[in-house]
């Protein structure tokens, strides 16, 4: 910690969701520690659930994995992304967890006879959790971000402790709003004056407003907003559409807003140091080259449940100068008889076949495995991806003709898919997974090692089943490459194809991809791609 006290800053929303808070705190935070501090970021989501290892993609989005093996919202990857650290649970705050709390101690008599209130008790808990999240990370400043929308019940309880919260501590609170413009040049600032209202009568006073719009905002809606927000003209910030969220941050810098957030939490100035991000900014916006990937996905028409593979293949793609373009395959048409995998994967240099659980579209998935190595296109798999491509090897390469999952075909004559050993006999579903950040021993003069650059490395993970080392012969036998296991030899991570560019890995390498520090399987998979190309 550089400083001497230590600050907080509380991002808000307004009346509508999906405005980009996450992208938002993780800019300012990026800000922030552009100039030598010390972040931590904080999320606050209302819900029940004490995380999101239960939640469908469909609903929620992406299941992010932290490196202790917390569940958490997709978000927690933007905030990592951007500031390039590793977060914990402890980072992640939800209503379930805070309720299991509250309720906890008090069975353990933790509340002295009292009746046991949302004011003070659960305020309490929040200010303390906050608080505790600075102590143990050692931060300058914590930066929160309460999700959902101002005015659900879900948020009230905690943005009634921020409220407290400010008369005990240097506290800056930041709201984002949308302003909508009905024809080319007419912004309406109206959600952004109830939306601040309803805040303001809540007890907080934003400090500095980001408008969220299409266009550039017009020096009367500037001061409009100032006038009936209670702001200076100077507080309110432009959040227009942008080419990659990753400028975001040059975006607020160029309007001043570092130098408002250092007066405002009154910390000393400090030299700039962005310049290593700019510059792989504009690799991203200016790339020399172009390829497009396929992804064989079963959520594919929820984007955000595979935001950490598109910003993997981003980071992947700024590395080798390129732009990787996206091609959403939904493998179910290959199952039903619509297309086949050749017409599906047409104008493609590559396959990524992602996690997932269930037997929708696996045959699908398959079916692009088998093209992809038969025309030796480059072929990355992850998590499900591995399996899908053992089963393949193991039915067309390997003589086991009706090789599957014991996730779906639990009678199967050849099991290459099992329960881990560990997962036998579980019954509760939430948080009982393979979870969290796992080593790996990679084999020397494999691809996964050339890739990695070393023998010995470490990824998240998030699964119940694994390769069923009953059959690792016999696949190994038939040409198949074991080239990644855990450290004691039990559990398969990485697999790859004797010949082409085909590797598959047990892990989510894109949950710890960042701009600065691309994942290297990615990196690798997007070269193989561009030379494919050539």
């Amino acid at each position: 910690m550089r400083l001497k006290s230590r600050k907080y800053i509380v991002v808000l929303g307004s009346l509508m969701s999906g405005l980009g808070k996450g992208i938002l705190t993780a800019s300012i935070a990026k800000l922030l520690q552009s100039k030598g501090l010390k972040i931590s970021p904080i999320k606050f989501d209302g819900y029940l659930n004490v995380d999101c290892g239960t939640m469908n993609p469909f609903r929620h989005g992406e299941v992010f994995v932290l490196d202790d093996g917390t569940e958490c919202d997709m978000d927690f990857g933007t905030y990592e992304r951007f500031l390039n650290i590793d977060l914990v649970g402890r980072n992640s705050i939800t209503g379930g967890k805070l309720f299991r709390n509250i309720i906890e101690k008090e069975r353990k008599g933790g509340f002295l006879g009292r009746d046991v209130q949302i004011v003070p008790h659960l305020t309490d808990e929040i200010k303390s959790w906050v608080k505790k999240v600075g102590e143990e990370q050692d931060s300058d400043v914590v930066i929160i971000e309460v999700g959902g929308t101002v005015g659900d019940l879900e948020n009230g309880y905690f943005l009634e402790a921020m409220r407290q919260f400010a008369n005990e501590e240097k506290v800056l609170f930041i709201q984002l709003t949308f302003v909508p413009s009905l024809s080319e040049g007419e912004l309406k600032t109206k959600p952004t004056q109830h939306a601040n209202k309803l805040i303001q009568s809540m007890g907080i006073q934003p400090k500095i407003i980001v408008c969220r719009q299409d266009e550039p905002l017009t020096r009367e809606a500037r001061e409009k907003i100032s006038m009936f927000c209670n702001v200076p003209a100077a507080n309110v910030f432009d959040d227009p559409m942008i080419d990659t969220i990753y400028e975001l941050p040059m975006v607020l810098e160029k309007q001043k807003m570092t130098e408002l957030l250092l007066s405002e939490l009154e910390i000393a100035e400090k030299e700039e140091d962005m310049k290593q991000w700019k510059s792989l900014v504009e690799k991203i916006r200016n790339p020399k080259k172009e390829i497009t990937v396929a992804i064989t996905g079963k959520y594919t028409a929820v984007k955000d449940a595979y935001v950490s593979i598109k910003e993997a293949l981003v980071h992947a793609g700024a590395s080798n100068s390129a732009k990787v373009n996206i091609k959403w395959v939904e493998t179910s048409e290959i199952d039903d008889g619509k297309a086949s995998a050749k017409e599906l994967l047409q104008g493609c240099e590559g396959i990524i076949v992602p996690g997932g659980y269930g037997s929708r579209g696996t045959g699908g998935k398959m079916a692009c495995i088998k093209y992809a190595r038969e025309n030796k296109m480059p072929f990355l798999g992850l998590c499900y991806g591995l399996q899908m491509a053992v089963i393949e090897w193991a039915r067309n390469c390997a003589g086991m003709e009706k090789a599957h999952t014991t996730e779906i075909d639990p009678a199967t004559p050849f099991p290459v898919i099992d329960f881990l050993p560990e997962q036998r006999g579980v019954k509760d579903k939430g948080a009982n997974q393979r979870l969290g950040a796992w080593e790996c021993r990679l084999k020397k003069g494999t691809r996964a090692h050339a890739a990695y650059g070393t023998e010995n490395i470490s990824e998240r993970h998030r699964h119940r089943y694994e390769v069923n080392n009953d059959f690792v012969g016999k696949l190994s036998e038939s040409g198949l490459v074991i080239s990644g296991t855990s450290p004691d030899g039990n559990i398969v991570e990485v697999i790859e194809w004797p010949e082409g560019w085909g590797v598959g890995t047990q892990a989510h390498p894109e949950l710890k991809s960042r701009l600065e520090r691309p994942a290297p399987l990615f990196v690798d998979f997007v070269k193989a791609c561009l030379d494919r190309k050539k």
